[in-house]
């Protein structure tokens, strides 16, 4: 029997099928979803996997049963009805060249003329109503709207355009107000869930899924997901890394998965993890299938920092807001996937948002750290390379001059932020090179500014501000902090680090072996 394919780069439900590819079979949730509700919005990162949930959702209701022959809805939908699908994805419509009104005006004729319907309406919208009311006129219709802001996202960085075609885009689907008695189903795609487009003003009924614990796994492949449709493609990494099956699903885990969208259930990018089991080769690749300028245009305007971004607290209220004018960092970095739902205490309503998984963690840091220094991604990796072989080889003078050219390179007014910039930026240094660093740590008798560990030792850090390294090396003795960890059978060392914000540097550092 022929090995089945990866379906990278298939977004058709019909050509994963067609082509042989492995598909997660998601269709007992996606009945849940048609069966039990009529108006729905999704909002997912870019390539998690909405597109192709919304062309499984329309082969169902054109059904094409055959499709589905092996899969859990198979023998449970009614195929003998029918309904006449309108599907429009706005990724695949050139509304960069044409414009967008244009853009949408020709794929509702194109549409049309499938079905066989003469549109003679002339504006999007009244096209729109009529393409509906003539295609109802048997059985009521489906309508598919994939990644529906997209026309908006990807003008964020020029204003004026994007509220040109926000406007369009609230004009064509307010027509959906009034369409209830011609609809069958609505399900509607996006990253973000802009406050001012008119489905979620007009739209009472319109349920977003979008942190929905009965559909948090609609999208993203859990772990028992990868075990079973992927175990050939594990076994064969497994054997190139001269690991087990098990160890290869931990490193998977490590770098792909961690998203949430109910604090609870955990699921792996799937391009992520299809990557890496068709290179075998641990590395970024969701990431660096694109970061919008514009978000890092924002993180420097803004002052962000690492402790702003990690651990952050929020709400479902906020989560839900969305205005590109006023925009909430919070709900930016969420609805596109740079942090995604640690917990969500249902008492409180205070959900900690936090980056899912070395992927993005590591990626945004490095971006973040070259927006805020260099801004040249080659001499920010030089230079965190020098800083790695210092530190693993105790080498804490070149380890300290390879920070301070780093800190040299910050604009004076971010380094005004004083002593949580320059706690944060050690911070980030440390966690996207890799290092296990641990801050803030509680003990009986204070709070441990930092402790990394490597191979043979263990750094317990104390950071001071304007002062100096040796009442950094004697808070560490007065508090007795290296007593954690003395049954780890690592060397332990104390290291003392003042910065002094007139220079913008580390000014003394002071390492004590005990």
């Amino acid at each position: 029997m022929m090995e089945k394919k990866l379906a990278l780069g298939h977004q058709e439900f019909s050509e994963v099928i067609e082509n042989n590819c492995i598909y997660v079979d998601k269709t007992e949730i996606i009945y849940k979803l048609i069966t039990r509700e009529k108006y729905c919005f999704l909002s997912r990162p870019r390539r998690f996997g909405k597109s192709l949930i919304a062309n499984t959702i329309k082969e169902i209701f054109k059904a094409n049963k055959e499709l589905f022959k092996s899969l859990w809805i198979y023998d449970k939908w009614n195929w003998e009805k029918t309904n006449p699908v309108i599907k429009i994805s706005f990724s695949n419509i050139d509304y960069a060249t044409l414009g967008l009104r244009q853009a949408i005006n020709n794929q509702l004729n194109t549409i049309a003329e499938s079905h066989l319907i003469l549109l003679e309406m002339n504006s999007v919208a009244t096209k729109f109503q009529e393409l509906i009311t003539k295609l109802s006129a048997q059985t009521q219709v489906v309508i598919i709207i994939d990644e529906y802001d997209k026309p908006i996202i990807d003008y964020m960085d020029n204003v004026p355009q994007a509220e040109e075609n926000r406007d369009i885009l609230k004009n064509f689907y307010s027509v959906l107000k009034d369409a209830d008695k011609h609809l069958r189903f609505l399900f509607i795609t996006g990253v973000s869930k802009f406050s001012q487009v008119s489905i979620f003003s007009d739209l009472n009924n319109l349920t977003d899924i979008t942190i929905d614990k009965n559909y948090s796994q609609i999208t993203g492949w859990t772990k028992e997901e990868i075990e079973r449709y992927f175990p050939d493609y594990i076994n064969r990494a497994a054997q190139e890394y001269d690991q087990t099956f098990e160890y290869i699903m931990q490193q998977i885990k490590y770098w792909y998965n961690g998203y949430s969208w109910d604090g609870n259930t955990r699921v792996h990018n799937p391009v992520s993890v299809m990557n890496f089991l068709s290179k075998r080769e641990f590395r970024n690749y969701w990431f660096s299938t694109g970061t919008p300028t514009f978000l890092m245009k924002l993180i420097k305007n803004q002052e962000l920092i690492a402790f702003d971004i990690e651990n952050s607290y929020t709400t479902n209220d906020i989560l839900d807001r969305y205005d590109f004018k006023d925009i909430n960092f919070n709900s930016l970095l969420f609805q596109t996937g740079y942090l995604t739902i640690k917990s969500n205490n249902i008492f409180t309503r205070r959900i900690v948002l936090d980056y899912p998984n070395n992927e993005v963690a590591e990626s945004f840091s490095k971006n973040i750290l070259n927006t805020q220094t260099f801004n040249n991604i080659d001499k920010t990796q030089t230079l965190l390379f020098k800083i790695t072989d210092s530190f693993l080889a105790n080498d804490i003078q070149g380890f300290i001059d390879s920070v301070n050219y780093l800190f040299k390179n910050i604009s004076y007014h971010l380094a005004e932020r004083k002593e949580s910039y320059y706690h944060s930026l050690f911070y980030l240094i440390m966690k996207l090179l890799g290092f296990n660093i641990q801050v803030e740590i509680e003990t009986i008798d204070g709070r441990i500014d930092a402790v990394i560990k490597t191979p043979e030792n263990i750094y317990i850090i104390e950071f001071k501000i304007d002062q100096s390294a040796e009442k950094a090396i004697e808070q560490i003795k007065s508090k007795n902090y290296a007593l954690a960890y003395a049954q780890e059978n690592k060397k332990i060392c104390l290291l003392g680090i003042n910065f002094d914000t007139a220079k913008h540097k580390i000014e003394d550092y002071k390492l004590v072996v005990i």
